[in-house]
């Protein structure tokens, strides 16, 4: 375990692993302070819904676990806070401030296809043993076939793919955690606003159509903001729409 280039957090190498957030959890008694795990491969990485997350040598597959003590609708405003350091990295390291982009509620887009995905899971919030696992999967050498994804879903892609630079998991890894480490003592000391604020001057979509799944009803928009919650505003012929999660399409 160490902390060398990860802004005072522990971090945790491993080999494979089914999941880095699984071994999160696995793990979380025994932390003493915020903890990067890191896995070379996956054998059952996921992403939201429970779905399968490909996981091929090369790529990124690292979790964040903290020990928050806000409520549980702070806590999951950390989504934003891993998408802003996302975003930071991915600038650093390849010097192409315009390329990402960030789709609500949890994806880095580059070039408008998907890099990067982020996983909250949390267990005990408001209890003495409180644990988030912030998840985050880059397609860094590889992405999964487009054929895979859901129909309408942004196609993923790899930043080697589209930018020619081949950065290695560890170098990533020390350029985001810094990153996330800057972004979360913003957001302890001044809220979410600064966040939201930052998150917005790089939304994707902004201002335009987009569709909000909801279980089963599809809501066809404007995509308008985001609130002081983190809700997407969807403005629609009835007026503003607030949506607490989705899967968005464009």
């Amino acid at each position: 375990m160490s902390s060398d280039a990860t802004a005072g957090a522990s971090h945790i190498a491993l080999a494979e692993i089914d999941s880095t957030n699984a071994e999160g959890f696995r793990r979380a008694a025994g932390l003493t302070g915020p903890t990067w795990i890191s896995a070379g491969l996956q054998t059952a990485g996921r992403g939201r819904r429970s779905r399968p997350w490909s996981s091929p040598l090369g790529n990124l597959y690292a979790t964040l676990v903290l020990k928050p003590v806000e409520p549980a609708e702070t806590v999951a405003l950390r989504s934003f806070a891993a998408a802003l350091a996302l975003q930071d990295a991915c600038v650093a390291l390849t010097g192409l401030p315009d390329s990402f982009t960030l789709k609500w509620p949890n994806d880095v887009l580059l070039n408008g296809g998907k890099l990067a995905g982020i996983l909250l899971e949390s267990a005990g919030l408001g209890t003495a043993n409180p644990v988030l696992c912030i998840g985050i999967g880059v397609n860094l050498i590889a992405a999964p076939d487009p054929a895979t994804v859901e129909p309408g879903a942004v196609p993923p892609v790899s930043l080697l793919q589209e930018t020619g630079h081949r950065i290695t998991p560890e170098v990533f890894l020390h350029a985001l955690a810094p990153a996330y480490a800057r972004w979360e003592a913003t957001f302890q000391t001044e809220g979410f606003a600064p966040l939201r604020t930052a998150w917005l001057s790089h939304a994707a979509r902004l201002g335009e159509p987009i569709r909000a799944r909801t279980g089963h009803d599809t809501h066809v928009g404007t995509f308008q903001t985001i609130d002081a919650t983190g809700n997407l505003i969807l403005g629609t012929p009835a007026g503003p729409l607030a949506i607490p999660a989705a899967e968005v399409f464009f």
